[in-house]
Formats: C-alpha cells, structure tokens, sequence
C-alpha cells in the first residue's frame, strides 16, 4: 500500500506540472536557460578551479591613487612602472602558486607586461593562476539614506567584459560596500535591494559575456553593532542577494561569493571569542547560502593576517559537512606587511617582500583548510590577551 501511495503521488505531481502553462515553467526554470551548455561547462569550471581547496585569491585590485596611498605611506613613489614591478612580484614570488587559485587585477594591470614582455593575464595563466578583472567604477552615495552608497559602471560593463576577456580575464569581481549604523537604520532597506540587484545584473552580464562572476557585498567593520546584529544583518543582506541572482537568470553553479567576514562592529563594547565569531559565519551561510555556489573566498576588510587567518580556520574548523570550499581573497592582510618592509628604504624591497609573500600564503592556505591553530586571542573580539607578532607566526 505503501509504494502505491508514493506512485500515486508522484503521478500526481507530474500531472499537476503537466497542465502548467509553457510560461509558468519557465519562470521555475533557474537553470539559466539563455546561455549555452558550452558556455554553462565554462563558468562552472573556472568556478570550480577557484574553488580549489587550500588555495584562494589574492587581491591586488586597488587602483593607481589607493595603492599610492600605501606606498606613499611607508616612503614609496607611486608611478605606473612602481605598480608594475610590485605587482609582478605578487605574481611571481616562487611558490605563490601553491597556495593560489586566482589574482584579482585592477584593470590597468590587466594590461601591463613582465620584464619578459609577457602580459600578467598569460604569465598567471602559466603559473596556473586564474586571472580576474575589477569591473566596477566610483562608488555612489543615495540621497536620503543617511550615506548609504551604491557602485556605478553598469552602462558600459557589457562592452567593457569584451575588453576584459579579449585580454586573457576569465572572472570578475563587484564589490558593493555597505555600513551598519543601528541608530540611522543603515543599511536601509533601499540600498540593500539596490546594492544586491547591481550585482545581480552584473553576474548576469558577465557570464554572457563569458566572466565568472564573484559577487562581493562588503559589509564594513565599522560600527558598535554586536555579532548577533551582524548576523541579522549579512542573513538580510545576502538573502536578497541570492534571489536577485535567481531571479535576474543568473547561472549559480558559474558563480562565486566574496563576503566580508561576519563580525561584530569595530567600536562594539562586547566581547567575543575566535570560536562564536567563526561560529557566527557559518550560521550565516547555512540559512542562506545556495549549495550551487562551489565557494566563498572572504575579504580580510582591513583585519591583520592574525585575526583573519584566526577567523578562517575557526569556519572550516566547524563548518561540518557544508559543502563550500571556505578561502581568502585578502590585500590589506597580505599586503600591509610586505610595504612595512620598506619603510625608511625608499624602494621596494622585492627579494624579501617576495619571500615574506610565500610565508603569509601558507597561513592563509592552512587556514583554508581548517588547519591554522591561532594562539592567544588571535581572531577573538574585545578580548585582552596576547597576539603574536607576524615574525613570530613565521618562526
């Protein structure tokens, strides 16, 4: 009687679906019906390369005036050629490539060569990192939302994905900062769906244009919220986010996520452990998370090497059988500490920014892995303890 039962009910419901008008079945269709199977083969591997366990990406997308800042910062001069040759190195560094599946490129790097004349797109791509582009322009503030903002650059991105994959990109990343300020209700409900729409539209148009997409809402760490409202807040943020991405066509499976990670806010009087904030993120991800998606690569967000990489290991150490590969697309984390190197210098000290590089990366990948044991309250919030220097995590 049993399996009788069951028949029946299956029969019904290919009935029901049966009778559904042509129209109805195609809006249950997500599959992203309007690309390829060999352009869908496409995404779907890129997406998959990137997600490849204990590797991650390194962000060196900043454009010309933010990397300047930096160098200026510890007594460099910003030119193009000195953005060149720090980035090369960030590209080169012998080993790098054991520990990274993609480099984020600001466009201007896209375009630049090696010593050897070989541009950056074809030598990651010999070294079997995959190269990525940041498509967005300027951010936007909204009138009447008490400075919530929004990235420009849709009009022309479509033309611009031409561009970028002529010249060797096989992904991209948007990002879509927003602030959580409790007491002017920010982010309001208005930047949340502008911001998570953009970059539904955004993943939509690269994949047509063959660029994985990395979608990228950035919750800042600025503020005094709690953890448990930052919570609330990344399950709104990112919910909307995912059924825009649905809801726009978007192909899931071709795609990526670059969340920031879940934290309390930086003036938060709260104190909490490594432990309940890597707890914290994983809560997030399985409320709302789509299992299509193969990974998250989060952003460091300003956090030192040591609480982020603290942070990363404490998710994968307690993310069970979730099914996303769980990495690092980290520049500030990585990178203040190379420029550190050459202050008082007036130039770039690549040999051992090179070296110190490699040393950071395999922090990041053991972290990735589950497998980076922090040490005093590394990672936690508010605590006071011990936190090791960066030479003493090498030693």
């Amino acid at each position: 009687m049993l399996f009788r039962s069951v028949l029946a009910a299956a029969f019904s419901i290919t009935s029901f679906y049966a009778v559904l008008p042509s129209s109805y079945a195609y809006t249950m269709n997500t599959g992203a019906p309007h690309l390829s199977e060999a352009r869908k083969a496409q995404l779907r591997e890129v997406a998959s390369q990137m997600a490849t366990p204990g590797k991650g990406l390194t962000a060196c997308d900043e454009g010309p005036a933010t990397i300047g800042g930096r160098f200026e910062a510890v007594g460099i001069s910003n030119s193009e050629e000195t953005r060149r040759i720090y980035r090369q190195m960030l590209f080169t560094a012998p080993g790098c490539e054991n520990y990274l599946s993609g480099a984020i490129l600001d466009p201007e790097t896209l375009y630049q060569k090696s010593d050897d004349g070989v541009l950056f797109p074809e030598l990651l791509k010999q070294r079997g990192i995959l190269p990525g582009v940041k498509p967005h322009l300027k951010i936007y503030t909204l009138p009447g939302t008490n400075g919530d903002t929004v990235m420009q650059g849709l009009d022309s991105l479509a033309a611009r994905c031409k561009e970028y994959v002529a010249a060797g990109a096989v992904f991209a990343k948007w990002r879509s900062p927003l602030v959580i300020d409790v007491s002017k209700g920010c982010p309001t409900d208005i930047a949340i769906r502008a911001n998570m729409h953009d970059l539904a539209r955004y993943a939509l148009i690269c994949q047509d244009e063959g660029l994985v997409p990395i979608v990228e809402p950035d919750i800042s760490l600025s503020g005094s919220h709690t953890l448990e409202q930052a919570i609330q807040i990344n399950i709104k943020v990112q919910a909307e986010l995912y059924k825009a991405m649905i809801d726009h066509g978007v192909y899931m499976e071709g795609s990526t996520l670059k969340p920031n990670i879940v934290n309390p806010g930086r003036d938060c009087t709260e104190s909490y452990t490594v432990e309940e904030i890597g707890a914290a993120n994983i809560r997030v991800l399985r409320d709302v998370f789509p299992v299509a998606m193969p990974g998250a690569n989060f952003l460091s967000g300003g956090q030192s090497l040591q609480d982020a990489a603290a942070r990363l290991s404490a998710m994968n150490k307690v993310k069970g059988n979730s099914p996303w590969n769980l990495s690092f697309s980290w520049s500030q984390a990585l990178q203040l500490p190379l420029l550190d190197l050459c202050k008082a210098k007036g130039e770039l000290c690549l040999d051992e920014m090179g070296k110190l590089y490699v040393e950071e990366l395999k922090i990041a990948s053991a972290a990735a892995k589950g497998e980076w044991s922090w040490d005093g309250e590394e990672g936690s919030h508010g605590k006071k303890g011990k936190k090791r220097e960066l030479s003493a995590m090498l030693g």
